[in-house]
């Protein structure tokens, strides 16, 4: 299977590594359309580093008071070497693994372009060796007793806590969020570990009342086998731990493929799993040439299960890609998620929730309010008030004390917000705050809010992955319902109002697989993770999150009769 979002293996050079970040925002992303211009994105991504900073700074912005950093990202490396933790290998069988040919590719600092290290650039060889390490490891691993599962997840899990500032830095260094971001990002990582360390002690097979008096009817629940987990860069650690966390718990073995803009928080994480007594081989990462990587997790026999976070797009491939050997596929996709704000929501509380919901991680996340869709009775009110929030957003560095807004991952992705902004306010809606890069430079872009939008709008459409928020106006109850359901995506969906009624009513009647009332942020490792339509397959998270890594067998005890 060739899918158009591989990406190909990568060049050692900045101008390389750029093209390559470009290719994955469009294709590998957390749920990225596809974007406009093709010529003019790859025109730009090929610019060198310093050409392209001088253009990044050619839209002017207010200048923002010097803020201290944090740490500098020089001495943040220096401390994660020394911690261990900033692994430069690949991890096969429990050993640290080169690529077999010697390629690698680097890993940049988004909000610098710096280079933190290089990962080697593996392909089908080093995948097809991880896959037969996990095979060959399944046996011993699904041996175990729950409790003895139990008992390492846990310690990974306290190790991932005790380690949290060091993880956190090394997300921020990777990924470009915010310090304070990224710490709540690990202890929301760890905390699938922890849940289903304790959840594995509880998968419970069946005794079904016999239809024959000589024949006893059982169901047992038993590991798929092994599974090819590939997950995205807009949350390293967390997308790992929530499909790991509950195929290890359940016996199953895993080899990771991690974003190749952000595999070093993958490889941390792997080498606290080793430190915690998981067997060497049941959790494997491998990164680089993202085809035949694929190619190979989805040809493989011994690959029951692929378990994907990521795009609409290449969530399809892989369910195609998958139908040769009939695994079985998780698929978390693409939304478009629609924040709806009733005339009678208290304004604090929709203003203060909306703006969570929809700049969280700049923007970047599947989960973030896509439309804002307000009432007209409160719609000026509420956009003057939304706006003054968002203008106090402080961009920056995410090691910069007080960066409440990092940079977006590359070029490619700064080039989609600027297409959609400019097809929206050539159709009519205005910029009341922002729709312009910002003078730091390299890809940060000022927070955006846009009015008079309407439904017909790419914005509309479109995930927008970035820090732009479209407010659209409606009439009714009716009409928000029918508006926020008017797309192909499923996964979130927000309300505000003060009416218990109609948040039972709204609740009901959107098509979405989460749905948060008067709460901007709703994610939780005890609630399932999932969306409808063409938002994914199959639930994460909860102790429904289970049953995806689990096979039902009915057994038929018969001829029992007594003699």
């Amino acid at each position: 299977l060739t899918c158009a979002w591989w990406s190909g293996t990568r060049k050692l050079s900045r101008r390389g590594r750029a093209l390559s970040r470009s290719r994955e925002t469009e294709n590998s992303s957390s749920s990225f359309c596809v974007p406009g211009s093709r010529r003019t994105e790859m025109a730009m991504c090929r610019m060198p580093l310093l050409r392209l900073r001088t253009f990044c700074k050619l839209s002017p912005s207010p200048c923002l008071p010097h803020r201290k950093m944090s740490m500098e990202p020089h001495a943040a490396t220096t401390r994660l070497k020394e911690s261990g933790l900033l692994k430069s290998q690949g991890l096969i069988g429990g050993k640290w693994t080169d690529a077999y040919d010697g390629k690698t590719i680097q890993v940049q600092n988004p909000a610098t372009g710096d280079v933190i290290t290089s990962v080697p650039c593996m392909g089908k060889r080093e995948t097809a060796d991880a896959i037969t390490s996990a095979y060959n490891t399944f046996n011993s691993w699904s041996k175990l007793t729950t409790a003895e599962r139990s008992k390492r997840l846990r310690k990974w899990y306290d190790l991932i806590i005790s380690h949290k500032d060091d993880l956190a830095l090394l997300i921020t260094l990777e990924q470009g969020k915010p310090l304070k971001e990224a710490l709540g990002e690990v202890v929301y990582g760890a905390s699938f570990i922890e849940f289903f360390a304790e959840e594995a002690k509880r998968v419970y097979g069946d005794i079904i009342p016999p239809t024959l008096g000589d024949r006893r009817l059982f169901v047992l629940k038993q590991p798929v086998g092994v599974v090819g987990a590939i997950t995205p860069w807009n949350f390293p650690l967390a997308m790992i731990t929530r499909k790991v966390g509950p195929a290890l718990a359940c016996g199953c073995t895993v080899v990771v493929k991690p974003s190749e803009f952000t595999p070093l928080t993958a490889l941390a994480a792997a080498e606290l799993s080793l430190q915690a007594g998981i067997t060497p081989g049941a959790l494997n990462v491998v990164m680089g040439n993202a085809p035949e990587i694929g190619d190979i997790l989805l040809d493989s026999q011994q690959v029951r299960k692929i378990t994907f976070t990521g795009s609409t797009a290449v969530g399809k491939k892989l369910m195609a890609g998958s139908a040769n050997t009939v695994k079985k596929v998780s698929l978390e996709l693409g939304g478009n998620a629609p924040c709806i704000v009733f005339d009678d929501a208290d304004l604090d509380v929709a203003v203060k929730g909306s703006l969570t919901a929809k700049f969280r991680n700049s923007g970047q996340t599947c989960v973030c309010a896509n439309r804002i869709l307000v009432q007209e009775g409160i719609y000026e009110k509420f956009a003057d008030a939304f706006a003054k929030a968002v203008q106090n957003l402080q961009v920056g560095n995410g090691l910069t004390e007080g960066t409440v807004q990092g940079p977006l991952i590359n070029e490619a992705a700064v080039q989609k917000v600027v297409r959609l902004i400019n097809d929206a306010t050539s159709k009519g809606a205005k910029v009341m705050l922002g729709g312009r890069r910002h003078s730091l430079g390299m890809t940060f872009y000022e927070p955006t809010v846009l009015t008079d939008i309407d439904s017909e709008m790419l914005i509309a459409r479109e995930e927008v992955f970035g820090p732009v928020a479209p407010l659209l106006r409606f009439k009714t109850e009716d009409e928000a319902i029918q508006i926020a359901n008017d797309t192909n995506a499923g996964l979130a969906a927000y309300i505000f109002t003060t009416s218990i009624p109609r948040s039972w009513r709204v609740s009901e009647g959107l098509e979405y697989g989460l749905v948060g009332v008067n709460e901007g942020i709703i994610s939780t490792e005890v609630a399932p993770f999932g969306g409808f339509k063409q938002s994914g397959l199959g639930r994460e998270g909860s102790k429904y999150g289970l049953d995806e890594y689990l096979e039902l067998k009915y057994i038929c005890l018969g001829n029992i009769k007594d003699e």
